[in-house]
């Protein structure tokens, strides 16, 4: 086991997902489509290519995501969530709905998090079913 600072769950959960990054990277992934190095620095925030080099890593290493080679162009690789990255979605999805309730926020961008309130859990369910479609095929 890891040197983490102490083995509660959240902070065991915190070390994997808890910087501002991580999440986004997955936001993109689950709801954008993004599969690509290049398509996930294109998010409006900006990630630095070290910083999003360095937070793949670590997804795949703790087993978020994983990377393969693009059988279409030899120097790409495409990036899938795990089954484990695609249980993260309820919580995407929270954190979604709480900022929507308590900040200001665009409502011009659509929402998974407003669509994911009005049908709830068999909404979740749907949106799991096609992201295991849509990253797990080739496994």
């Amino acid at each position: 086991m890891e040197n983490q600072k102490s083995h509660c769950p959240i902070n065991l959960s915190l070390e994997i997902f808890g910087d501002k990054w991580s999440l986004l990277i997955i936001r993109d992934m689950m709801f954008a489509g993004k599969r690509y190095f290049r398509e996930l620095l294109q998010s409006d925030e900006k990630i630095a290519t070290n910083i999003l080099t360095d937070r793949l890593a670590m997804l795949e290493l703790k087993g978020i995501i994983s990377k393969a080679a693009d059988p279409n162009h030899k120097l790409k690789y495409i990036y899938s969530l795990t089954k484990k990255g695609i249980e993260l979605l309820p919580i995407l999805a929270a954190i979604g709905t709480w900022g929507m309730k308590h900040e200001p926020y665009d409502t011009s961008i659509p929402s998974h998090a407003k669509k994911i309130m009005k049908g709830g859990k068999p909404v979740l369910d749907e949106m799991k079913k096609h992201l295991a479609k849509q990253h797990l095929k080739s496994k």
